[in-house]
C-alpha cells in the first residue's frame, strides 16, 4: 500500500469550474487516500462565483481553491502525480506536458457550468448536474483498489469512469 495519499490533477481549459470542484470533491473525503490539485490550459484567473458559492453551501473548503495554470505541475521540482483527469473536451484535444510521475491519465469530460446561459435556477440546476457527475465518477474511482489493479486493468477502469454516464 502506497505510503502517501495518491496525487490526481484535474484539467480543463479554464480551470474555473469543473476542474475546481474536482479538486474540492477529493480534497473532502476524509479517508486522505487522495490529494487533488487543479489547473488549465488557458486559466481564466478566477473561479467561477457560482462554482464557489456552490461549494461553500455544501459545506466544502474553498479558500484554497484557485484558478491556475499547467505549468505549475509541469515545471521541474512539481510534485509527482498519480493521475491526470481531464473534464473537457478541449483540454482533452490539447497537447499536455509532460507530467512528473508518469501519471495514468483518462478522460472524463463533463459539460462546462461556467460556460452555460440561462436563468439563475436553470443555471444552479445545471451547475449542481455537474457536480452529481465529477461526484459519481470520483467516488468510483476512489473505491477502486489501485493497488491490487495491474497497469493495464487500472487504465481500462479508469477509461470505463470516464464513460459512464457521459452526458449525450
Amino acid at each position: 500500500m502506497k505510503d502517501a495519499p495518491y496525487t490526481v490533477l484535474f484539467l480543463c481549459t479554464g480551470n474555473s469550474a469543473r476542474s475546481i470542484m474536482a479538486e474540492a470533491i477529493v480534497n473532502a473525503d476524509p479517508r486522505g487516500a487522495f490529494h487533488a490539485v487543479s489547473a488549465g490550459s488557458k486559466p481564466r484567473g478566477a473561479v467561477d462565483a457560482q462554482v464557489i458559492e456552490f461549494l461553500r453551501t455544501h459545506n466544502f473548503p474553498v479558500e484554497t481553491l484557485r484558478s491556475k495554470g499547467w505549468e505549475e505541475f509541469s515545471a521541474p521540482g512539481a510534485p509527482a502525480l498519480d493521475f491526470v483527469f481531464t473534464v473537457c473536451d478541449k483540454a482533452a484535444q490539447e497537447p499536455c506536458p509532460v507530467w512528473p510521475g508518469q501519471p495514468m491519465s483518462a478522460h472524463w469530460g463533463v459539460p462546462d457550468p461556467a460556460g452555460f446561459e440561462g436563468t439563475p435556477a436553470e443555471r444552479a440546476a445545471f451547475l449542481a448536474d455537474v457536480f452529481r457527475m465529477l461526484n459519481n465518477r470520483i467516488s468510483v474511482f476512489t473505491e477502486l483498489p489501485i493497488e491490487s489493479l495491474d497497469r493495464l486493468t487500472l487504465q481500462r477502469r479508469l477509461d470505463e469512469i470516464g464513460r459512464a454516464s457521459a452526458p449525450a
